[in-house]
């Protein structure tokens, strides 16, 4: 079965808004997506597409459709456009964020895989994030007396 939609059409239930500053349209969800995701994010002006992050599996395109601001990817700042993109490769601890500082709605087509086991981490705040088993914890949290050594 084909699952045509529509954009201007989408039911409210794939459509989250952050906080009034932006928001997100999940398109792959909407139409059935099991292996990438696809979204549409809105960025208001001032606002973040997110936490500076990275993952250790997930692999991501983005694609800027209208409006203007910087990305911060890897350490460093970039100016992005309408009509730019950038494709980020997993596991290779590049973190990643969008900020508008721009006058518009910043819009970003976020295209990713859906992986099974992948971590977040947020060098920002030295905080890890296993979506899956919602679990978070610090980087600078340290187990006593824990080692590897399995005939202890």
């Amino acid at each position: 079965m084909v699952n045509i939609l529509n954009i201007n059409n989408l039911p409210n239930e794939y459509t989250i808004d952050f906080l009034g500053k932006a928001n997100t349209s999940y398109l792959g969800k909407a139409a059935g997506s099991e292996k990438i995701y696809i979204n549409i994010d809105r960025i208001l002006p001032g606002a973040k597409s997110a936490k500076y992050h990275s993952h250790t599996k997930q692999e991501e395109f983005f694609m800027i459709i209208s409006g203007c601001g910087t990305l911060r990817m890897d350490g460093k700042e970039y100016l992005i456009k309408k009509g730019d993109f950038i494709a980020k490769t997993a596991g290779k601890n590049i973190a990643h964020q969008f900020i508008n500082t721009g006058n518009e709605t910043l819009e970003i087509l976020d295209v990713g895989t859906k992986e099974e086991g992948d971590m977040a981490y947020y060098p920002d705040e030295d905080v890890y994030y296993l979506s899956e088993q919602k679990l978070i914890f610090n980087g600078n949290s340290k187990l006593n007396g824990w080692d590897s050594e399995p005939n202890k």
